[in-house]
């Protein structure tokens, strides 16, 4: 066996669904050369990370290697693939490849963050490739929910791999090239060592259905609507909002874009060639003038996003238009899991509102873009690898993707983020652990998510918070600490107002203390912390998190 590993880390996307960031290295230990593929985003929740914009993958690993990096390589434009490229390019400073509909939206990326687009290099599909140090990289044309998503063909000396990004095996995806199973049967053909495969639909025992197959019953719905009609879906998924606005054409309604995703996505579409036949559309400003019965609306928000289209039409109002009772709004979309509850909230105040919710219960109105578990078989055998490395689930989901490459005699190994592979050994089978973490956009800057600022918020939020003040003058207290009272009832089990009662224990506790103690504000705002604690949880039953603040007068 060569010296030389061929190596597979994930750092982010493997034992979780989301913030996609693989890398791939070849060479003598300790001296390969590397590629990344994908830096995706995954989002913040209310419960465990307050506040935060959002999460990416703690990338410090491969920044300390970046010497030896020679290209990122982005499969498609779904954020949980690309959407921290602009947030974390500026760290790794190596060229980035993608298709012109995935490179259109990374330039726009760039442009937000004010870094240099010709960093970006498009390329056409397979079998034209480009040379990253020892890897040859070619885009796969595969089927997705969203156009020209890629699998990867990267060729080494140890061998070739095949990482599949996500992918789906539709003949007739509507919008993008459609999947060719002989195309696959040829890659396959050609010897392929290892195959790095999409495990999100792992579950689904049944086949994957074509996005063609939606169409008809969304053309239904609509046309026997009387009232307005509103869509949401994710804005990616151009196939689908063709679909939609079509739909809404046939039935003789005005579609109005509304939500910026939205109108970038079509926009993309448009100007790299790959949507000719959108049907056309009018402002939200055009189409307040226009019967109700005339229009349809697709918006942002499938996922109950706090800020788009979707959640404010449900409280109210958005650009002037607003739903009504006899409306009817279509969820086309799966709702992820963890937003099932910021969904619920929208659909409730739609129904306050009168408005007939649909949603995808019946399996009629939406089509997963993954691949289900006989989707899963049939790449399986058409690629023919070597060795099946699951990535892109939940722990459960790579493990039941192993199981079944096993079974198939495929060999297998589960690798979640950190656990690091050597593609080029006889057998799979971890050879280093690696580190890896999250990052947080917390509003402009990056945090760590140990570095403790999301958890002081968790406390607070849960706790609340107390601030006390007092004034040192020669050692002793200049009148009475004062303390302010956040997040916390202002009254408690004795009755009388809760600053009051924190207030009367931390003076007590003033006027008891030894000079000693009041000359040094370490032990003194320890103390004081620790009866403010206590006191609340006798009063109110939370010990908040408290702030001490000691002004001392000079004599």
């Amino acid at each position: 066996m060569s010296s030389k590993r061929l190596i597979y880390l994930p750092l982010g996307g493997a034992g979780e669904i989301g913030m996609n960031c693989y890398v791939y290295g070849y060479g003598a230990r300790g001296k390969e050369r590397f590629i990344i593929v994908d830096l995706g985003v995954t989002f913040p929740d209310m419960d465990t990370t307050p506040g935060v914009d959002l999460i990416m993958a703690d990338i410090s690993w491969i920044v300390e290697r970046k010497d030896r990096l020679d290209g990122i390589f982005i499969t498609h434009a779904h954020e949980d693939h690309i959407g921290a490229i602009g947030h974390l390019w500026s760290r790794l400073q190596a060229p980035v490849y993608a298709r012109a509909f995935t490179a259109h939206i990374a330039r726009l990326k760039f442009e937000e963050h004010g870094l240099d687009e010709m960093k970006i290099t498009t390329l056409a599909p397979f079998p034209e490739t480009v040379k990253a140090g020892p890897f040859t990289v070619g885009f796969a044309p595969i089927s997705h929910s969203i156009p020209e998503s890629s699998a990867l063909i990267i060729d080494t000396a140890a061998g070739r791999i095949v990482h599949s990004g996500d992918f789906k095996t539709d003949e007739t995806p509507g919008v993008g090239e459609p999947f060719d199973p002989a195309f696959w049967e040829e890659i396959g053909n050609s010897g392929v060592r290892a195959l790095v495969c999409d495990s999100t639909n792992v579950f689904s025992t049944h086949p994957g259905r074509s996005e063609a197959s939606v169409g008809p019953a969304i053309e239904k719905l609509i046309a026997g609507a009387e009232g307005m009609v509103a869509a949401t879906t994710f804005a990616s998924n151009i196939a689908r909002v063709r679909t939609l606005a079509e739909a809404g054409r046939r039935a003789g309604r005005s579609v109005v874009l509304l939500g910026r995703a939205m109108r970038r996505m079509i926009r993309a579409g448009v100007e790299v060639g790959i949507l000719t036949d959108f049907p056309p559309t009018i402002s939200p400003e055009d189409a307040v003038s226009l019967p109700r019965e005339k229009l349809l609306l697709l918006a942002t928000g499938s996922q109950g996003e706090n800020r788009a289209a979707t959640a404010q039409l449900s409280r109210g109002k958005y650009l002037g238009l607003s739903l009504k009772e006899g409306d009817l709004f279509l969820f086309s979309s799966k709702t992820i899991p963890g937003n099932e509850r910021s969904v619920a909230r929208i659909v409730n105040a739609f129904s306050e509102m009168g408005v007939d919710v649909v949603d995808d219960s019946s399996g009629d109105y939406h089509v997963s873009g993954h691949a289900n578990r006989p989707d899963l078989s049939r790449l399986h055998r058409l690629v023919k690898p070597r060795f099946v490395v699951p990535m892109h689930g939940e722990h459960r989901h790579l493990r039941e993707h192993a199981r079944i490459a096993e079974a198939e005699g495929f060999a297998s190994a589960i690798a979640p983020n950190g656990v690091m592979l050597n593609l080029a050994a006889d057998t799979l089978g971890p050879v280093d652990f690696i580190e890896t973490g999250r990052t947080y956009l917390d509003g402009s800057v990056h945090i760590g998510a140990l570095d403790g600022v999301v958890r002081d918020r968790i406390r607070m939020a849960r706790n609340g918070h107390v601030v006390v003040t007092l004034i040192v003058e020669n050692d002793a207290p200049l009148g009475e600490a004062w303390c302010e009272v956040m997040g916390l009832p202002e009254t408690g089990v004795s009755r009388a107002p809760l600053v009051e009662m924190l207030e009367e224990d931390v003076n007590r506790f003033l006027e008891r203390a030894n000079r000693k103690t009041l000359r040094d504000d370490d032990k003194m705002e320890e103390a004081i912390r620790r009866i403010v604690r206590k006191s609340a949880q006798d009063e109110v039953g939370k010990k908040p998190e408290v702030s001490v603040i000691v002004s001392r007068l000079s004599s």
